[in-house]
């Protein structure tokens, strides 16, 4: 697997953001100090099944031999299809452990996205339940295996026709514990190969090391002063990269609980929230929204809860205030990307209401900067690219050194692709993509910041602003919105941004109603899909 850091090696380490341990060893001391402490609890397929640590590292090592049984070796790329579940886990642990790189993918993903990244990858297994929210795995894999020869194994929780059974072929046999400790990934080993997912349209393989996962899981526990103490949950899939490391690997690096439940209901969510007396959340916005408005309907004790950490769209002032006054904890605002993780985030020492208006400060191991296209400092206030280097950058995209050479400036800086400006505390605010800026004329609109304005209107729940065609201007702007009650008419917005002191330039000159916004799975506005809508 060719990769290329854009970091120092030296710096890392001897800055401590990178180690000379893997998340196995995490593994194995949390197992030996805490044997019987749940590292996880899941809730899958109506039940809740509780998996503690001493049992973690004993299915790991089992599934690991077996991995070795089906021929898997160092390097490969095993595909993981799998929704939040003990099982996804165990795998994850187990490719670590000889060497192999998990290769997540999201549920949602169908043939045509798993046959070409299994094709890219060269994949020799594919692991996934053989249902899933009506879906057959089952039947999609025998596909994809039909036409991507490396695919030699498909094995699915439950079994099927042709496919191997998670249980019997992967659990069964006792692991050569021997051939495992030779095998095993160092910190500097490929550890994951996740696709972007698809906020243009583009996926790309993203080759993260055991170092690099660990430099943004640490910083981002360091700044939140998270501990072992911590029960964790999410509503995103774990197999996504904010799943990934927000509850799978800090967690397991922390020797915290991870709870992972396999699909979103906000009123169930509520219930586990409870029930397990969870005290970190993280999500996006959507689900902040959801899990407040469940909450009042039917409130529950969340006593427990402390911390909520989101990002990926704009969030309004009222949800902050409702977060804390409804959930009774503290948002925190952060901004990140499959390359790199969380990179700023809000701290506990700001007030509580920056999380409406920043993105964060760099964590502990990241710079960030904001220049123009020669590589300049833009003025204090004024948008310019966000570039970001450190040690959670990932080595590079899975043979495509090219795509991501491009990505890198001259001086080893990675170009996010997204637009920022200084918050005016030190951190960053975005305002848009380079790929979303819409052009009215000479007018570049800020299009985060007008979807901030616009969410602070009582009547909407979710909102994208995106261009449309003009013969006259390039571009005109449309608010595309959910709504949360009777519809605004587009004066209605319009008087709503005056009043905020918003330049009229920057006003929505279109409307259009939507029962929700098309999302990638960690909650991303899919803004290709809206512009495809508009220009049909």
């Amino acid at each position: 697997m060719s990769a290329t850091s854009i970091v120092s090696e030296d710096l890392c380490r001897a800055a401590g953001w990178w180690r000379e341990e893997t998340i196995l060893d995490d593994l194995r001391h949390a197992a030996a100090a805490q044997p019987a402490k749940p590292a996880l609890v899941c809730y899958q397929d109506g039940g809740v099944v509780s998996v503690t640590y001493a049992e973690l590292a004993a299915l790991t090592d089992r599934l690991a031999g077996n991995l070795l049984r089906l021929g898997v070796r160092r390097g490969d790329v095993v595909s993981l299809q799998l929704p939040n579940s003990w099982q996804l886990v165990v795998s994850i642990l187990g490719c670590a452990r000889i060497g192999a790189v998990a290769g997540p993918i999201v549920p949602i993903m169908r043939r045509r996205e798993v046959e070409f990244m299994t094709r890219l990858t060269g994949s020799p297994v594919y692991i996934a339940a053989a249902e899933f929210r009506g879906f057959s795995y089952a039947e999609m894999s025998a596909e994809v295996a039909a036409a991507v020869p490396t695919l030699r194994h498909r094995v699915l929780v439950g079994g099927g026709p042709g496919a191997l059974d998670f249980d019997r072929d992967l659990l069964a046999h006792e692991p050569p514990a021997a051939d495992l400790d030779v095998l095993e990934a160092g910190p500097d080993d490929p550890a994951q190969l996740i696709f972007t997912s698809g906020t243009t349209g583009e996926p790309k393989g993203v080759v993260h090391s055991h170092n690099t996962l660990y430099a943004m899981n640490r910083a981002q526990a360091d700044v939140l002063g998270l501990t072992g103490a911590e029960v964790t949950a999410m509503g995103s899939p774990t197999t996504h990269q904010a799943g990934y490391t927000w509850n799978f690997v800090m967690p397991l690096l922390l020797g915290a609980t991870a709870v992972q439940v396999d699909a979103w209901n906000p009123a169930r969510m509520l219930e586990i929230l409870q029930e397990r007396a969870v005290t970190f959340f993280m999500g996006a916005p959507t689900f902040l929204s959801d899990l407040i408005e469940a909450q009042r309907a039917a409130p529950r004790d969340l006593s427990a809860l402390r911390t909520f950490a989101t990002g990926s769209a704009p969030i309004a002032p009222s949800l902050v205030e409702d977060a804390g006054e409804v959930l009774g904890c503290r948002v925190y605002a952060l901004w990140g990307m499959s390359e790199n993780g969380c990179v700023t985030i809000t701290r506990p020492e700001d007030p509580p209401l920056r999380a409406a208006g920043s993105d964060g400060t760099a964590v502990p191991g990241m710079e960030v900067r904001i220049v123009d296209r020669q590589g300049c400092p833009v003025p204090a206030g004024e948008p310019g690219l966000l570039q970001v280097r450190g040690a959670s950058q990932c080595l590079g995209y899975y043979r495509r050194p090219e795509v991501y050479a491009a990505s890198v400036t001259a001086d080893g800086w990675f170009d996010t692709g997204d637009l920022a400006r200084d918050d005016g505390h030190g951190g960053i605010r975005i305002t848009g993509r380079v790929k979303d800026v819409i052009m009215r004329g000479a007018e570049n609109i800020p299009v985060v910041e007008v979807e901030g304005a616009l969410l602070q209107h009582p009547a909407l729940r979710d909102v994208a602003v995106v261009g449309y065609p003009d013969e006259r201007l390039g571009e005109r702007a449309c608010a595309v919105v959910v709504t949360a009650g009777a519809p605004p008419t587009l004066d209605d917005l319009r008087v709503h941004l005056s009043a905020l002191g918003m330049a009229k330039q920057y006003w929505p000159e279109r409307l259009e109603i939507v029962p929700s916004l098309p999302r990638t799975p960690s909650g991303k506005i899919q803004k290709f899909t809206l512009r495809d809508a508009l220009r049909n």
